[in-house]
């Protein structure tokens, strides 16, 4: 096949692998067997393999994982990665409430809209996209400097690769929380005892040890999901409130986490 033709070809078969993808994983409505999408992927995959130069960067063989790296490289972040503090009581909440109009120069009695959403137990990490495309994935490590884990990252299907929009942001940078199921976590660690292998602990330890694989072959076979919930860097894109954040980037195949609310004060936050 000549380059012309084959370039053209892999643009189709790549389109059409994700849309098989996204109808098995987002959608549970395959439209064909196991069988006959191997037969794609393997004519992508091979096809790459004559034409490296025509791969593109957003394949859909990214994700079944690359060679082993000798270590993680570090990354730091350009908006130190916080970490949140906890609240045990519903005074705790109360005194939270109290402290942000204090500092917004609010009235004791005024209602403040917030956006309430899950705490998943997993790995926080920062997804960076340049021009629409994953350019850099990490975990948060210390808040200021974390580990490059972007081959890992591109392992999971729920974090796309370039940006479902015809206009992307010039820089979207977006923290989220990369977690296992509980479902996936318990059949996983069945297959773990039946290999005679050791259980995971919880779904957060298996999340962690899946994430920090050095081979990426390894991490392909774990069943993480990744929520997004804050924005990191910025360019060429605004949002108008967090909501609008958790609004905007599902359209762009950002998952967010779908019991996530707006509302307005104190009691309705605890409630």
């Amino acid at each position: 096949m000549e380059a012309q033709a084959a370039g053209e070809r892999i643009v189709r078969l790549a389109k059409e692998i994700e849309r098989h993808n996204r109808l098995y994983y987002e959608q549970d409505m395959p439209e064909i067997t196991d069988a006959e999408y191997d037969v794609l992927f393997r004519e992508l995959l091979a096809l790459e393999t004559e034409f490296p130069e025509l791969a593109l960067p957003d394949s859909p063989t990214k994700r079944v994982g690359g060679r082993p790296l000798a270590k993680f490289s570090q990354v730091r972040h350009t908006l130190p990665m916080l970490s949140l503090e906890n609240a045990f009581t519903e005074q705790d909440m109360i005194d939270f409430d109290e402290r942000v109009k204090r500092f917004l120069g609010l009235s004791g009695d005024a209602e403040i809209a917030y956006v309430c959403e899950p705490k998943m137990d997993g790995v926080a990490v920062e997804l960076v996209y340049r021009q629409g495309l994953l350019e850099i994935g990490s975990t948060r490590g210390d808040g200021v400097v974390g580990e490059d884990v972007t081959q890992n990252l591109k392992t999971i299907k729920d974090v796309p690769l370039r940006l479902e929009t015809d206009e992307p942001p010039e820089l979207l940078t977006v923290r989220g929380e990369v977690y296992l199921p509980l479902a996936p976590f318990r059949k996983f660690n069945q297959e773990r005892e039946e290999a005679g292998e050791p259980p995971f602990a919880n779904p957060r330890n298996a999340a962690a040890g899946s994430l920090r694989q050095l081979d990426s072959r390894i991490t392909a076979k774990r069943p993480l999901s990744i929520f997004c919930y804050a924005p990191g860097e910025l360019g060429g894109v605004e949002f108008a409130s967090q909501s609008h954040l958790l609004k905007t980037i599902p359209t762009w195949r950002l998952p967010v986490n779908p019991l996530t609310r707006v509302v307005n004060g104190i009691q309705e936050m605890l409630a």
